[in-house]
């Protein structure tokens, strides 16, 4: 079978996060995501003018808890505050559960299930760390409705999310800056290639301007982008 690098056998147009993919999660994501945990250092430090000493935080999409539970140990003087990751895939529940009790950490909870369907109770702050972009295009916008609707007056949605460029010779560019990226880090031409094929009609970004009006017609006003390079991009939409 075809290998995407980091041990990670896939087939075309079939990624998927279940088995090898969630046990090498970590390292794969952190290798292919440029400042991925400089994300987490960024969502952390954004969290201190949102998460109050009771708030309820929800992470869809958490993978490995990697994200939550770095947010739990950092808000830790905030004992009453609860933090919730929500995944669809079990085997990456699985790991994340793992890791939690690995930490002693005690208010962080988390739920298999699929993000477009999970009832969102009133929260502070929402957290996809990369996630919309694998949400069908069809479905993006009323999960963003429901993120809204979930947020408190003031509350927060981060999302950080690939970017498709707004013509086609930008988007030859960043494509090309983005291939030689992953050369860089140590990935095979085969392994870049074999990734991108596996993700046909699996990962489905948006550009930059498609993903802010899908925020504007959840009803987000307050809307600044915290993090940008190249194809990566980190919103900050405050309800």
């Amino acid at each position: 079978m075809p290998n995407a690098g980091d041990g990670l056998e896939v087939n075309n147009a079939n990624w998927n996060f279940k088995g090898d993919v969630a046990k090498n999660f970590v390292p794969h994501v952190s290798k292919s995501v440029p400042y991925y945990f400089d994300g987490h250092k960024l969502v952390c430090s954004i969290s201190d003018f949102f998460i109050k000493k009771d708030s309820l935080v929800y992470e869809l999409g958490c993978s490995t808890g990697e994200l939550i539970l770095k947010l739990s140990k950092y808000n830790k003087l905030k004992p009453e505050s609860k933090f919730i990751g929500i995944d669809i895939e079990e085997d990456m529940i699985k790991v994340a559960e793992k890791r939690k009790k690995e930490l002693k950490i005690d208010n962080v909870d988390f739920f298999i299930d699929d993000i477009v369907q999970y009832e969102l109770e009133s929260t502070d702050m929402v957290i996809a760390h990369y996630t919309v972009q694998f949400v069908r295009p069809s479905e993006k916008q009323r999960l963003i409705n429901k993120i809204f609707k979930a947020l408190k007056w003031g509350g927060a949605f981060l999302m950080f999310e690939k970017v498709r460029a707004n013509d086609a010779r930008f988007q030859d560019i960043m494509t090309s800056i983005y291939n030689d990226y992953k050369l860089e880090q140590g990935y095979t031409p085969e392994e870049v290639i074999t990734k991108s094929r596996s993700l046909k009609g699996v990962l489905e970004p948006f550009s930059t301007q498609g993903n802010i009006d899908l925020l504007k017609r959840a009803g987000f006003i307050d809307i600044l982008t915290v993090f940008k390079y190249v194809c990566f991009e980190g919103f900050l939409a405050i309800k």
